[in-house]
């Protein structure tokens, strides 16, 4: 092949990834302005003020179809069918606790994505934002508010995934010192020390002494809940077969997604007994792949799909004891936290 002719096959090939990249990026814009319009029969969603000061009100990503979706919104937790009021923050994954808010974004690109984690204040002002190096999973806040942790994915897209990696991230958000990676921590797995190269943790949930948290440890093919010290940068495993805890907020009792099908990639919520290690299935039987939120010590909040479709979402509730049937919470929503 001569020069000119390899000269004209180079060109040919940047011409087709650039007018692939240009159908990428339209095709994103097309299915996004789709999904910015409101569509008839949604619920009412109006842009307003929205503060993380503790009050009884319940903020979450709102999901709907409509200019507001994916904004950080609040409603009345005791009419969480009221309109709601959306804050004008986008968010992929949202939490808060005491004044303090953690969102993590994503701005995909037809070469890399562009995600962040937003540390707020109460009303909604970053305070500190940092590069993530991967697709945001799991967000979580201390009761104090004192600390934040988030989850990324950088390899795979999914826990249904048969490979994936993730990064787990811890901040202070008093002196804002950074722990990067939990696979930076001692792990003590059935009381002895153990390495390996395949150490993902995700799913951080903390106690209220602001050292404590639990998170999932997963490696060999198998996950653990863990409980980890901030302080000492050690976790210890309890239990196997816990992914995604979520600590009640008398600290008692771990909520988790349960691994029933590997094929498939099912999970059945349940919670564990912190003192006696016993497990109690919710009567939830749908595959909940998401971290749970306490809404008070007797109920817990969860994402589903939309009639069961990938793409959209909707908040349910579930008694935490294993009684009574899930109810529809707030439609078109996730990323749950109670104010």
């Amino acid at each position: 092949m001569t020069p000119l002719r390899r000269l004209l096959v180079l060109a040919t090939a940047v011409l087709v990834l650039a007018g692939l990249g240009t159908g990428f990026i339209l095709h994103a814009a097309s299915r996004a302005a789709q999904k910015n319009q409101a569509q008839a029969g949604g619920p009412a969603v109006s842009a307003g003020k929205v503060t993380l000061a503790p009050a009884k009100r319940l903020a979450f990503v709102n999901a709907a179809s409509g200019p507001h979706r994916t904004e950080v919104a609040a409603v009345p937790a005791a009419d969480p069918g009221a309109g709601r009021t959306a804050s004008g923050l986008k968010c992929q994954r949202f939490y808060a606790a005491a004044g303090t808010g953690v969102c993590l974004q994503s701005s995909p690109g037809v070469l890399n994505q562009n995600n962040r984690a937003l540390v707020l204040d109460a009303n909604l002002h970053t305070l500190r934002s940092f590069a993530l190096a991967g697709t945001p999973s799991r967000a979580r806040v201390s009761p104090s508010g004192h600390l934040a942790a988030w989850t990324v994915f950088v390899g795979g897209e999914s826990y249904a995934s048969a490979f994936f990696s993730t990064r787990t991230s811890i901040v202070d958000t008093r002196t804002w010192r950074l722990t990067p990676s939990l696979e930076t921590y001692a792990i003590l797995l059935n009381g002895k020390h153990y390495h390996a190269a395949d150490i993902n943790f995700w799913g951080v949930t903390f106690a209220a002494d602001d050292d404590t948290f639990y998170a999932t440890l997963g490696t060999a093919n198998r996950t653990y809940l863990v409980r980890g010290s901030i302080s000492r940068r050690t976790v210890t495993t309890l239990a196997q077969n816990v992914e995604c805890p979520s600590l009640s907020p008398d600290g008692t009792r771990i909520a988790f997604k349960k691994r029933v099908m590997t094929g498939a990639a099912l999970w059945h919520e349940s919670v564990l007994d912190l003192r006696t290690l016993h497990e109690t299935p919710l009567a939830e039987h749908h595959s909940v792949d998401d971290q749970a939120t306490w809404l008070d010590n007797r109920t817990l909040a969860y994402a589903l799909p939309t009639n069961g479709k990938v793409g959209s979402s909707d908040l349910w509730s579930v008694p935490a004891d294993g009684t009574g049937t899930p109810h529809l919470l707030i439609p078109g929503a996730s990323s749950p936290a109670p104010l």
